[in-house]
């Protein structure tokens, strides 16, 4: 099934808007971020950040003590003004963490019902909804006979075709095991190239915000950390709820500059710099987002020679940042922002100094590539 984008899906244009402040029992949040017009907004934080606490004051199902939330011009909360709009007209499709599908209907029926909120959904805009999240084998069939993971792609779909200026997604993933994990996440990657809606995906794995984000939101104890370009806010040693963690890393975007088919490897470029990685079936010319964690990182005053590291990047130091298990983060300028994970003795070896020249090198990187990534890589955004 052809998938062109289809207008109903693009024509929103929106920046969401979000400060208030509330207070539930002995918890309180006092939350501030804008939200993109376009793309994945991840917000990650562990388990009681609050995350799930700022989608409902989105959605409306609860009003916050005071504060704002618009999207675009449309103010759905004022409480300045007494401005509350009820949930049902804030246009918003929010899919949670269990699927909460009609069990009496069919899968068809059930992505229709969607559609009533703003009237039926076109037959174009059905069948890319349909054709996005795979779900044409799917369309007879009773709800109780799905899977948790197909059972997550109708509720998806169903969100989609209300028509929502803003789509929230409440860790859609948390209930699923590994295997049907990986089966919705390629689905959820195509959904956030080719639709355009506005996306706030919650959840508490860093591997699906690599996976899915674009623009990311950290949270802690019911405050917003960090709010930015996903490349950035990885990049920043201040936020401990990204870098107290083995999988700690940034993240560099670059462009398929040609391949070596005989030694199965291609050549991705970024700046005035090359890195060689394992083959990619992207076209020469495509964006490629690659996720570089800080432990496969080595620092080196001077370049290596006749070693089996084939990326050599020189840098300058940025940033030092000691921790309390003996280690410690150095940023690196190299046109990017890398970050390397070594031991005290060995930065005091290398006597590193804010300032100082070296060469990073890069032992083993992720791919993390998506479509959305491209006007960052093309320099918009």
């Amino acid at each position: 099934m052809a998938r062109a984008p289809h207008a109903a899906l693009l024509e929103w244009r929106t920046v969401i808007d979000v400060a208030f402040s509330h207070r539930q029992g002995s918890f309180s949040l006092d939350v501030s971020m804008q939200v993109p017009d376009s793309g994945v907004t991840g917000l990650f934080g562990t388990s009681g950040a609050g995350k799930s606490t700022v989608a409902d004051a989105i959605a409306g199902l609860i009003r916050p003590d005071a504060g704002r939330i618009a999207i675009g011009e449309t103010v759905l909360f004022d409480s300045a003004r007494g401005v509350a709009v009820a949930p049902e007209r804030r246009r918003i499709g929010y899919v949670f963490q269990e699927a909460r599908l009609f069990p009496h209907m069919n899968v068809r029926a059930n992505l229709h019902f969607g559609g009533r909120r703003r009237g039926a959904a076109s037959p174009d805009t059905f069948e890319q909804v349909v054709g996005l999240l795979g779900l044409e084998p799917l369309l007879d069939r009773r709800t109780r006979h799905l899977s948790g993971g197909e059972a997550q792609r109708v509720a998806i779909g169903r969100a989609l075709l209300s028509g929502p200026d803003l789509l929230i997604m409440d860790e859609p993933l948390s209930s699923l095991d590994q295997q049907r994990r990986d089966d919705v996440l390629p689905h959820l990657e195509r959904l956030a190239a080719d639709t355009g809606v506005p996306t706030v995906y919650i959840t508490h794995s860093i591997e699906e915000i690599i996976r899915l984000a674009d623009h990311l939101a950290v949270m802690a104890n019911g405050t917003v950390l960090a709010c930015g370009p996903i490349q950035d806010v990885m990049a920043r040693p201040d936020l401990p709820v990204l870098n107290d963690r083995r999988d700690a890393g940034t993240i560099l975007l670059t462009t398929v500059a040609g391949h070596f088919d005989d030694d199965h490897l291609s050549a991705l470029r970024f700046g005035e710099h090359t890195l060689l990685v394992p083959r990619t079936e992207r076209a020469e010319g495509s964006p490629l987002a690659l996720r570089i964690l800080a432990r496969d990182v080595s620092l080196a005053l001077e370049p290596p020679q006749r070693s089996s590291v084939m990326n050599v990047l020189p840098g300058t130091v940025t940033g030092i940042h000691p921790r309390g298990d003996g280690h410690v983060d150095v940023s690196i300028d190299s046109g990017q922002i890398i970050r390397a994970r070594i031991t005290r003795r060995s930065a005091d070896d290398l006597s590193l100094k804010v300032g100082l020249e070296l060469y990073a090198l890069v032992k083993s990187v992720a791919f993390a590539e998506r479509d959305a990534f491209r006007r960052h890589a093309d320099g918009e955004g």
